[in-house]
């Protein structure tokens, strides 16, 4: 086997994009993809069908991005695609199962191969390029096992993800029907325990509801703005020529460290400073269970920090104040976030100000009842960031494994072991 690239063991499809004409919003044809807009975590999200396919993903294959500034990202096709020419499908020749392996091995000569990439303003990677990757003279029956081992890390962390989701919005639903929906005074209203709620927490809420120039609201709850029952940190950004202000232990948020819209926690960033970096600028230590808003340019994307950390001064941090407490907060902020969107200020960038959060209206429940709140979505939210330590861990994992197994450093069964360590 030695001596083979990519291309002898592997079909590298090149995408071809189908005429405008043939490209629709709406279900007809296949889903399409033109590039990684469309891809999630771990799967695609099309947003774009054809009825005119020119070239094909199947189930199974990988999706390479071969265009662009995100030249290299990867996802896993779980249907049948189009593929438009920013992105290749690749799948091994005879056995699907070693399709681990493959991604592996392109992964590992990822750096080389974005060296080589073409391009005036962003790269290329051409089919040849993709071809010519060199595979490891590895006896099949260690491939297996290789993909066998790297297969199962990243089943994992995407179990981990899916989980994810479903505690979030099991959070997010019991956040709409206290708090929206008003569901717990609805039923004691009309003489029912209110549904999947303790007679403790079932006291908290009223039995009746009262006129507001909103409409109808719970007795006691009373119509605010968003800032009555928050404290607004400011960010800032140590000297960049100062280098023992930076690459120190401590996260330095920014925006190009938002989760995904369906994802809460932030559990470490792309860039980290030092405490000297700290002290120096206007940067602050974020306590763990701050939310985290950008404030200029992409706008009113959230998070929730699972450690301290600082942020830029393109970020407000916000906490809860008189006793509000951080889940309610994050949620409560979620709720308006098109609000503060809408009142955004610049000539150039949009900007959330100080004053922004002065004109968003909110209902403002007891301060009771968003303390039972975080009470009851606490143990989902933990779980959530639980999981998503562990998913770090385990991707650490089959990063430093990767090039071991590939190379032969580390023999097949004591990584199976180590792979298996943080089950």
């Amino acid at each position: 086997m030695g001596g083979e690239n990519l291309s002898d063991v592997a079909d590298i499809i090149m995408g071809q994009s189908p005429p405008g004409n043939t490209v629709f919003s709406e279900r007809r044809g296949l889903p399409l993809l033109n590039g990684p807009t469309e891809f999630g975590p771990h799967h695609p999200l099309p947003a774009q069908y054809t009825s005119d396919v020119r070239k094909h993903a199947l189930h199974g294959d990988i999706l390479f991005c071969v265009r662009g500034s995100t030249t290299g990202r990867m996802n896993w096709a779980d249907q049948e695609y189009a593929i438009g020419r920013g992105v290749a499908a690749i799948r091994h020749k005879s056995w699907p199962e070693l399709q681990p392996l493959i991604r592996a091995v392109i992964e590992d000569s990822l750096p080389s191969l974005l060296a080589q990439a073409t391009g005036s303003t962003f790269p290329n990677v051409s089919s040849q390029q993709l071809s010519s990757i060199p595979f490891p003279d590895i006896p099949v029956n260690d491939q297996r096992a290789i993909a066998h081992i790297l297969g199962a890390l990243d089943d994992k962390i995407e179990l981990n993800r899916k989980m994810n989701e479903t505690l979030e919005a099991m959070a997010r639903a019991i956040f709409k029907s206290w708090f929206v929906d008003f569901d717990p005074v609805r039923a004691k209203a009309e003489g029912r325990a209110p549904a999947g709620m303790d007679p403790e927490t079932a006291a908290l809420f009223p039995e009746s509801f009262q006129d507001s120039e909103i409409g109808e609201v719970p007795r006691g709850w009373r119509e605010g703005v968003i800032n009555e029952s928050i404290e607004i940190l400011s960010g800032g950004t140590p000297k960049t020529s100062v280098t023992e202000y930076w690459d120190g232990n401590i996260p330095w948020y920014s925006v190009e460290d938002a989760p995904n819209d369906h994802d809460v926690f932030v559990i470490d960033t792309k860039r980290h400073i030092a405490a000297a970096g700290v002290e120096s600028s206007a940067t602050q230590i974020l306590p763990m269970g701050t939310t985290i808003i950008t404030a200029r340019g992409t706008v009113g994307k959230l998070a929730l920090t699972a450690v301290p950390m600082a942020m830029n001064q393109s970020c407000y941090g916000v906490r809860g104040t008189h006793g509000y407490p951080d889940l309610f907060t994050y949620y409560s902020l979620r709720k308006v976030v098109g609000d503060l969107q809408q009142q955004t200020h610049g000539t150039v960038f949009s900007t959330i100000t100080r004053q922004t959060f002065t004109t968003v209206k909110a209902l403002v429940p007891p301060v009771t009842q968003a303390q039972a709140f975080d009470r009851s979505v606490e143990p989902l939210l933990n779980r959530i960031s639980a999981n998503l330590f562990e998913s770090r861990t385990l991707a650490a994992i089959r990063d430093a494994l990767l090039p071991k197994l590939l190379s032969g450093e580390i023999r097949v069964g004591a990584a199976e072991k180590f792979a298996e360590a943080p089950a």
